[in-house]
């Protein structure tokens, strides 16, 4: 089974978990809670879940800042929460930043706004520093 079929797959169980959370809590809570409430359904469908997860940044060889990554599936799809009126380019700009910074290259941005939206981003970088 390639990879790319692997990573779809593994994308739609988390939409699946996304959509579980968002059906059951609403709108109107803060990231965190729907964060929490992510990783746990994330989990009770057996997948391998961190969150709070500390990203480096690097300009040339020196740690120049960190970031904290919402929650990492499986080592290979970050997560970026949002709980916004909806998905901004800002957003999106922070997600593909996440992925710029590590040897991840697939993110999903999941907004548990007023309606439930998400985007799915890739950055295949071939020039990325292998961490």
């Amino acid at each position: 089974m390639n990879v790319s079929f692997q990573l779809s797959d593994l994308t739609n169980k988390i939409l699946r978990c996304y959509y579980t959370v968002y059906n059951e809590l609403g709108y109107g809570f803060l990231e965190k809670v729907y964060e929490k409430a992510l990783l746990f359904e994330l989990r009770k469908s057996g997948l391998i879940a961190q969150r709070q997860v500390r990203l480096c940044v690097y300009y040339d060889t020196i740690e120049v800042g960190e970031y904290f990554a919402d929650i990492i599936v499986n080592d290979v799809i970050i997560l970026e929460i949002k709980a916004a009126e909806g998905i901004v380019e800002a957003h999106e700009a922070q997600l593909t930043n996440y992925l710029k910074a590590t040897n991840i290259e697939v993110g999903l941005l999941l907004n548990f706004g007023k309606t439930p939206q998400f985007k799915r981003k890739v950055f295949n970088n071939k020039y990325k520093k292998h961490l």
